[in-house]
């Protein structure tokens, strides 16, 4: 039952950081290149929808999965990585919450309303939170596997 759960895990994390690198290094550059602003929000507001969905799912199995994997193990003799890893994903989780509820609904409010100037507002506050989830993603995975 264990491997299943660090499977999930593992998936889980997989999602969130490879659709974060995504975003990052292709889909958002690519979009600045080839796109006027009104296509390009459009587009990366579509995008976002369909990814945060998927993080609020990520989430999810995330904490579960890593709460019940860190209770089987005796918390106290957990490895400190271990702790470090739990310690940046919920802030990474309250990041998420910060963006999903604040830049981003006025980014999708924007785009509906063709207020091109404020959507590139939005998005321009929506970059460096996903910028620093994912720096502290992989913080998180250097934390597990490093420190023991």
């Amino acid at each position: 039952m264990y491997e299943w759960f660090k499977f999930l895990h593992l998936a889980a994390g997989v999602v969130w950081l490879g659709g974060m690198t995504l975003l990052v290094f292709a889909s958002r550059p690519a979009a600045i290149q080839q796109m006027a602003p009104p296509e390009r929000l459009t587009l990366m507001a579509s995008v976002l929808s369909r990814f945060f969905w998927m993080v609020w799912v990520a989430i999810a199995l995330l904490l579960a999965s890593g709460f019940w994997m860190l209770s089987v193990s005796d918390m106290k003799l957990a490895p400190k990585g271990w702790h470090a890893m739990s310690g940046l994903g919920l802030v990474m989780c309250a990041i998420f919450v910060h963006n999903w509820f604040a830049p981003f609904k006025r980014l999708k409010r924007s785009v509906a309303l063709s207020d091109w100037p404020a959507a590139g507002r939005a998005m321009g506050q929506i970059h460096p939170l996903v910028l620093t989830n994912l720096g502290l993603g992989w913080a998180a995975v250097a934390a597990v596997l490093i420190w023991r």
